[in-house]
């Protein structure tokens, strides 16, 4: 039996056991000997009465043993040519202040700090300095707008708010203060302080906000850091949040995935080694942002946790300067690993189809590539393998799970690759397909919804912040006993997982998870339309991209080219520029079924050239007919 098999299979068996062997790897204040706690089911638990602080476990006790001088954060900006190391004491003391300057405006355990934060290292000293606190952080990417960035302020309610005079990118510098004083304004929840990391270049400062908000005292960061005594360590339980991560492009009541503490450590930790092959002294180069759940895990908290160094990069993968930008820094760095999103790898090829680039690098101490996001389309995942000569290895995962469910074991047991696959389920994850009325599919090959048998390994999510009633009617009620992955696919004859798409109305543009039921609401606000829908779109180099579909009001005169550039703008503001919506079309009519669902899932398979069946339901068959001719041109 393979090393694989025997993890998997002791997994199964003896899940406590398994993880209390693999908890053993962080730094407990005390020890946990409870694995998986059952008495809430479905709302589990694990390591009930372990303690400790993870920031102790990512830094403190790595300077203890005597290696406080190996980098262990490389700031890499390719937009500002900045490039700057910490070594693990001078990490740590940077953490330790700023956690004194969060406990000196009142932050303490249990409190929430949101961060609005670039790539830059003050995020990640941020995120960890909550992290020694026990206060609870919430990263908020960059992209959001105030509106999207208000609705995360009044459902996390932070005592403070770290954030930046604004993001760097290739061809423009983004404003965040003015846009946090707008989501500041909207919201119904007063935050006490905000802390600015001042950055050269940007038109508004401090003093331009400085009282432009009821409440809020707006502070200058490095100020208040530097001149703050160091905070020690607050000890919380193994149960206790560590952060609320909200999942991407909803509206209205948010998302807010909660991560516990010891089980996230416990669980990062093994990925570390048994996934991704990475451990002491070695580098990760993840390029993600700190803002989606790839940076959390594999940029801030698991390379710290095994002694490892990491990558934080501020740029694109094209354009600064060039398409070779990846290559440079895995190379510069000596990264072992580089994780990146499928879209990374189609745009890189789309600009240097024949990796002159690549060539230019030694990639020597690159071992593998991982990609992780999207799906990971088999012609972008040879090509990559061609042109750098390196394995590169899929993974599937969700904002929810916060590590992989299925990849492939490269530091374990390295499986053969099946391109299009993420290869295996990971030991602990009880990977299922099921059928619409929950009923196992024991068949290879059967499509059927992916779900998760209950318990979840440690590191998943625990609940959403502050609704465990929505957390087991969004995830747990659809099939009793299961985590419902929203993803529909299959197991093949050798147990390989492929993933085929989503079940609900969730696209992914770039890797960035997205709501088209968001984008239906801000076009159903204009004034000129009667109803709407948006499907994603197959792109070849974005994975999907959304395309919006209205029907005007009666008695509106308006063209399409006069309302178009209207709804655009509006989804733009209300949603964010991550959407990338740019694709709307006025129609007659949508096509429906008679109790009035739209057909969006047949919309899609039409547009994306795939086989369809006119479903027996539908109201009007030739409101089809009619959009065949407007949907077809969409994936052009």
């Amino acid at each position: 039996m393979s090393s694989y098999a025997q993890s998997y299979r002791r997994a199964e068996e003896d899940p406590s056991g398994f993880w209390l062997e693999a908890a053993s790897a962080l730094a407990w204040d005390k020890q946990p000997t409870q694995g998986v706690d059952d008495s809430r089911a479905p709302l589990y638990s694990w390591f009930g009465d372990g303690t400790l602080n993870l920031s102790v476990s990512a830094l403190d006790r790595h300077v203890a043993a005597g290696r406080g001088g190996q980098a262990a954060l490389i700031y890499d900006s390719a937009v500002l040519g900045l490039k700057r190391s910490y070594s693990y004491s001078e990490l740590l003391e940077q953490v330790a202040k700023t956690a004194g300057a969060l406990a000196g405006l009142g932050v303490g355990v249990g409190d929430r700090v949101l961060l609005y934060m670039p790539m830059i290292p003050e995020a990640v000293i941020g995120m960890l300095a909550c992290a020694r606190l026990g206060a609870i952080h919430s990263v908020v990417f960059g992209g959001f707008a105030p509106r999207e960035l208000a609705s995360r302020i009044d459902d996390a309610a932070p005592a403070a708010i770290l954030t930046a005079t604004g993001g760097v990118e290739p061809n423009r510098r983004v404003e965040y203060l003015p846009t946090l004083a707008e989501a500041l304004r909207l919201s119904e929840h007063t935050v006490p302080h905000v802390l600015v990391t001042p950055r050269e270049g940007f038109a508004t400062g401090l003093s331009d906000v400085d009282e432009s908000v009821p409440g809020t005292r707006w502070h200058d960061a490095a100020a208040l850091v530097s001149a703050a005594p160091a905070a020690p360590p607050a000890v919380v339980p193994s149960t206790h949040p560590l952060y609320i991560l909200y999942t991407s492009g909803t509206t209205g009541a948010p998302k807010g995935v909660v991560r516990d503490t010891g089980g996230y450590g416990t669980a990062l930790a093994w990925s570390m080694r048994n996934i991704y092959g990475v451990g002491p002294g070695q580098t990760m180069f993840t390029a993600s942002d700190v803002g989606w759940v790839v940076g959390h895990s594999y940029i801030v908290y698991a390379p710290l946790l095994v002694g490892a160094t990491t990558v934080l990069y501020e740029g694109k993968p094209v354009g600064t300067p060039d398409a070779g930008a990846f290559w440079r820094v895995a190379a510069e760095h000596g990264a072992r690993a580089l994780f990146t999103a499928p879209t990374a790898l189609r745009a890189i090829r789309k600009a240097d189809p024949q990796a002159e680039l690549v060539g230019q690098y030694d990639l020597s101490e690159l071992k593998a590539i991982f990609a992780a996001g999207e799906r990971l389309d088999p012609d972008t995942a040879a090509w990559t393998a061609e042109v750098t000569g390196k394995p590169v290895i899929d993974n599937w995962w969700q904002t929810e799970t916060g590590w992989p469910i299925a990849a492939n074991p490269f530091g374990l047991d390295p499986q053969p690759i099946k391109l299009g696959s993420p290869t295996l389920p990971v030991p602990g994850y009880r990977v299922r397909i099921l059928d619409a009325f929950g009923e196992q599919v024991s068949e290879p090959n059967a499509e059927g919804n992916i779900a998760l048998e209950l318990p979840l390994p440690p590191g998943a999510l625990t609940t959403l912040w502050g609704n465990d009633e929505r957390f087991v009617s969004s995830y747990l009620s659809a099939f009793p006993g299961y985590y419902a992955s929203g993803d529909s696919g299959y197991l093949d004859e050798d147990g390989y997982v492929f993933v085929m798409g989503r079940t609900d109305d969730v696209i992914n543009v770039s890797g960035h998870r997205l709501s088209t039921g968001a984008m239906e609401q801000v076009l159903a606000s204009h004034p000129a339309v009667a109803e709407c829908a948006v499907i994603g779109v197959n792109d070849p180099l974005k994975g999907q991209r959304p395309s919006g579909y209205v029907v005007l009001k009666s008695g509106v005169e308006l063209s399409e080219e006069e309302l178009a550039p209207q709804l655009i703008a509006l989804v733009r503001k209300d949603i964010g520029p991550v959407a990338d919506f740019k694709d709307v079309r006025v129609v007659a009519a949508l096509p429906k079924t008679r109790s009035g669902k739209i057909l969006r899932k047949t919309m899609r398979q039409i547009a994306d050239g795939e086989d369809y069946q006119v479903p027996g339901t539908i109201e009007d068959a030739s409101v089809l007919d009619t959009l065949i001719g407007v949907l077809r041109p969409a994936r052009d």
